[in-house]
């Protein structure tokens, strides 16, 4: 394979990384601060939820890896051949060596501790000595693999609560990971539901490769009320789901919510104050993981 370098301004940056994706043939398209470690870096902070200040940087150099030598070039012709491209230009255009993709790509997930005796495990890893109770979970197309704090509040949250639930909603389930802990925890009659198909077909793999029973299908299948629903998501969508979330919790059932910023905490209470009063019982880098409990039957 060889890439191709590229450096352009702020307003060409998605033009052109668009023109080498979905016409160029490149096979991927990174971008990076051209003025890094100079004194015109510049930084760009974003949240979930909250625009970025900036569409991009300045300067911008665009890593496009291509099949072949020959395709990088005639790339390169044809994208500085448009008029609205004269201010790009090439930096360079190289071999990239031969590697170990999978190798190099599993490396970087390792096992993840949730409490001392309860792990994530990769499938190419060995379990650590200390664990007692493991999830096996690689990396891919839906969220949630144990490394995001808000993951592994809500993991641990199950943990510490480990019980016989005899019911469990696991709303907006990405990969299963929240089911697929509860279910190892003792939870029963699970549903994971998510409005992606990616993740459906994701938390029914994943758990059937952890050797538990859930029913992964689309938001329509969470039916009646539940003794501990989860979801983890983010602020908003939490927030516009308030009436629903809220309507599936059995009387005296908790509800367990993830993906929200600390600074969020008093939009999530005020959202969910018609039906239960939501607390932080978890903090990490920012993020809280807020529980509440539903009234119970008089």
């Amino acid at each position: 394979m060889h890439e191709l370098v590229l450096r352009a301004g702020e307003a060409l940056v998605e033009p052109a990384s668009e023109a080498l994706m979905n016409e160029l043939g490149a096979l991927s398209v990174s971008v990076e601060d051209a003025d890094v470690d100079t004194d015109a870096e510049q930084a760009l902070f974003g949240e979930p939820g909250m625009p970025t200040p900036l569409e991009g940087w300045q300067h911008s150099n665009l890593r496009a890896l291509f099949a072949n030598e020959a395709q990088a070039t005639a790339a390169a012709t044809l994208l500085l051949a448009q008029d609205w491209a004269a201010e790009i230009h090439v930096q360079g255009l190289e071999a990239v060596p031969d590697a170990d993709w999978v190798r190099l790509t599993q490396a970087q997930f390792a096992p993840v501790e949730i409490t001392p005796t309860f792990w994530i495990v990769p499938s190419w890893h060995a379990a650590p000595a200390a664990a007692r109770q493991i999830i096996r979970l690689d990396p891919g197309l839906a969220f949630g693999t144990g490394t995001h704090p808000t993951t592994r509040m809500c993991l641990r949250w199950i943990a510490r609560h480990a019980q016989i639930w005899p019911r469990v909603l696991d709303y907006g389930c990405g990969s299963g990971i929240l089911a697929v802990a509860a279910a190892l925890h003792g939870a029963q009659n699970l549903d994971a539901v998510d409005i992606d198909p990616a993740a459906v077909e994701s938390a029914r793999a994943n758990a059937l490769a952890n050797g538990v029973a859930l029913t992964a299908a689309t938001p329509e299948r969470a039916q009646g009320r539940y003794p501990l629903v989860l979801a983890n998501i983010l602020a908003r969508p939490l927030s516009l789901l308030a009436p629903l979330l809220s309507a599936h919790v059995a009387a005296g059932g908790h509800l367990v919510l993830a993906g929200i910023l600390e600074r969020q905490t008093d939009e999530l209470r005020s959202a969910y104050a018609p039906w239960l009063a939501l607390e932080v019982q978890d903090r990490e880098d920012g993020w809280v993981l807020m529980v509440g409990r539903a009234p119970a039957t008089p």
